[in-house]
């Protein structure tokens, strides 16, 4: 039994021992900088100790011109004055200068307020970063972790092993904890795990920026044709608008205004233009005749309908009368009392009669309209003729 145990022990060191020898040895190092660039909270504070440092090489630079203006005073009054009060500006500029030194290199200097400020605006955010790295290291079992931007020389690093990108993330991921909710911290948490894979995966990554290349390529071609066709609508609607006020210039006698200030234009193009006005005229004319038959067959109809409940109720009141054995009014002077079905067919074959002539009578009524518009159409088409051949001319003793 010891045995046994010995050997099994034995088997998993050597196992051990050779899948840590196949595995390697993995590498990974950060860029700090462009880890602090990208943390919005160090960004923040960058930009406010950037604008004290204007405000002291300001202040710095309002003192050297001062000292400049008691130089350049002394220069020009060195002649007037005596040697103590020379000596007494000299001292007074020598202070002025060891001043302005001083205070340079209190907010400047090595140990100045400028670097311990940014020293403790770092040193947070690389705590969280060194505490980032130690995480990830170990969930993905890094060997060395090194900083690109440390003393160390670094001749060449691979970006696949670049995992400042993760670090960054790590860094957010507190932040955005707090205000999100719990499926839209499921959501994050998903993404950012695709975004691992594809940090370790060099060929998925390349794959995925292609895809969204794509897509910015093919938003972009859809953006272009929703703009060209509110480009087109937009020329098609001012155009309808030209045609109609173009329309009602024609119809009152002034001459467009578009007309007015446009170059001189070919006979082809006039005529076209005269042919689209004079179909486009044609067209609406047909439309209205439409809407005038339609109202006349209406009114016809509703007549039919008036005249056939009129004998209707005849017939009823003549059926009234014979039950009761009284005469109707209008058959006093008849010498046959005709039949309940012989007045039916006689009321209908009047109502069918009536109907008929009022459908003749709107088809003539029509054909008149027609033949009105086709007249009116010729007549606008030999002025518009007239109008275009002396306008050519016009336009030849011009050139």
């Amino acid at each position: 039994m010891r045995k046994q145990f010995l050997f099994i022990f034995l088997v998993l060191i050597v196992s051990n021992t050779v899948q840590a020898q196949t595995r390697g040895t993995k590498v990974g190092f950060i860029d700090m900088e462009y880890i602090l660039q990208n943390v919005p909270d160090y960004t923040e504070a960058q930009n406010q100790l950037e604008q004290k440092a204007q405000k002291w090489k300001q202040e710095i630079e309002a003192k050297k011109i001062e000292i400049n203006k008691l130089k350049e005073a002394l220069k020009a009054e060195k002649a007037l004055l005596t040697k103590g009060l020379i000596e007494e500006r000299i001292a007074e500029i020598v202070f002025l200068e060891n001043e302005t030194l001083d205070y340079q290199q209190k907010r400047f200097g090595p140990n100045g307020d400028l670097m311990s400020q940014k020293a403790g605006l770092t040193k947070p955010i690389q705590d969280q970063v060194f505490t980032a790295v130690q995480d990830i290291a170990e969930a993905k079992k890094y060997d060395f972790i090194f900083d690109k931007t440390s003393d160390m020389t670094m001749l060449f690093a691979a970006k696949r092993f670049d995992i400042s990108d993760q670090i960054i993330r790590v860094l957010n991921r507190t932040e955005k904890r707090e205000q999100l909710t719990k499926k839209e911290l499921k959501e994050e948490e998903a993404k950012e795990m695709q975004q691992d894979a594809l940090d370790e995966n060099p060929a998925l990554s390349d794959r995925q920026k292609a895809l969204d290349a794509k897509k910015v390529a093919r938003d972009k071609v859809i953006a272009d044709r929703i703009l060209l066709q509110e480009e087109r609508k937009k020329a098609a609607e001012d155009k309808r608008l030209q045609i109609i006020s173009d329309r009602e210039a024609k119809k009152s006698g002034v001459t467009p205004a578009a007309s007015k200030t446009a170059a001189p234009i070919s006979g082809n193009e006039i005529e076209k233009e005269a042919t689209k006005t004079a179909a486009a005229d044609a067209k609406q004319k047909q439309l209205e005749e439409r809407a005038l038959i339609f109202e006349a067959r209406k009114k016809a109809v509703e007549d039919n309908k008036k005249a056939q409940e009129e004998k209707r109720k005849q017939i009823i009141a003549d059926r009234e009368a014979k039950k009761t054995g009284a005469l109707p009014a209008n058959a006093k002077t008849a010498t046959v009392e005709p039949t309940g079905n012989s007045v039916e067919k006689e009321a209908t074959k009047t109502a069918a009669e009536e109907a008929k002539q009022k459908q003749a009578d709107a088809r003539a009524k029509t054909l008149e309209d027609r033949k009105k518009v086709i007249e009116d159409r010729k007549k606008a088409l030999e002025e518009k003729r007239i109008k275009m051949l002396e306008e050519r001319e016009a336009a030849k003793k011009a050139n």
